[in-house]
């Protein structure tokens, strides 16, 4: 990829400032944005698409499909700095987040990455020099949890699909920015009608390959291809659609 691309997000300030992290965390994630946005893919033309998720205004982003996307955005909220807070019914799927932030010298979990409950808790506090991403993986219906309410706090709701009772949830029709992988007809047709897409944007959404996704953002409609580098191949495995 040649140059990078910042996506349009509503009220963004540009792309986030630069964070530190150990040089422990750097061995195990590569750093894959300019100053603290994260690059997502790139585009038909090669160059990179990157989006300032983690910004000074509370943010909402959706992705839908599998949990190979979602995970690759944490790692590389990760490698900007930012703290992870993981709220799942599966924490399983994604205990390979907190092997890659490795361990204290207590051998403990390194507290850059939390996997907790499905369930109401307090949240540490955000700022800019630790900006917090808290993904709830709460199936297709989630509930409002954690919603983003502090600067530099960004909410990630992971959809494995769409379902029609999402068209009336806050998540979905607030959202920021909005991350769809492949989809059937009959939901690509609900994506139009929770998002307001025209009619020649929905065929598109079901013929997406699996590294392909759509990025929907403020006045944005953008194609991106997945790009793993070698030591997310380690961490994740292959590209997939699928979980």
């Amino acid at each position: 990829m040649s140059r990078s691309r910042t996506i349009d997000v509503p009220g963004s300030q540009g792309v986030a400032p630069e964070f530190l992290v150990t040089p422990e965390t750097l061995d195990a994630i590569s750093p894959s944005g300019d100053r603290g946005g994260v690059i997502i893919g790139s585009d038909p033309q090669g160059e990179a698409q990157a989006a300032s998720i983690l910004r000074s205004m509370p943010t909402r982003m959706v992705t839908v499909g599998g949990l190979y996307l979602a995970r690759q955005l944490a790692l590389r909220a990760m490698a900007t700095g930012a703290w992870v807070i993981i709220a799942t019914g599966r924490p399983a799927a994604w205990k390979m987040l907190e092997r890659a932030a490795g361990e204290t010298p207590d051998g403990k979990p390194v507290p850059l990455v939390q996997i907790r409950r499905l369930a109401p808790f307090d949240l540490p506090r955000s700022s800019e020099d630790t900006p917090l991403l808290v993904i709830h993986d709460g199936g297709a219906v989630p509930q409002e949890l954690f919603p983003p309410r502090a600067p530099w706090q960004t909410t990630m709701y992971v959809l494995p699909y769409l379902h029609p009772q999402v068209s009336s949830g806050t998540a979905a029709n607030t959202a920021d920015l909005v991350l769809l992988q492949r989809l059937p007809l009959n939901q690509a047709q609900l994506a139009q009608r929770i998002w307001s897409l025209r009619n020649h944007q929905v065929q598109p959404l079901t013929q997406l390959q699996d590294d392909q996704l759509i990025a929907l953002g403020n006045m944005t409609w953008t194609m991106i291809r997945l790009v793993t580098n070698q030591k997310e191949k380690e961490i994740l495995g292959p590209i997939r659609r699928g979980d």
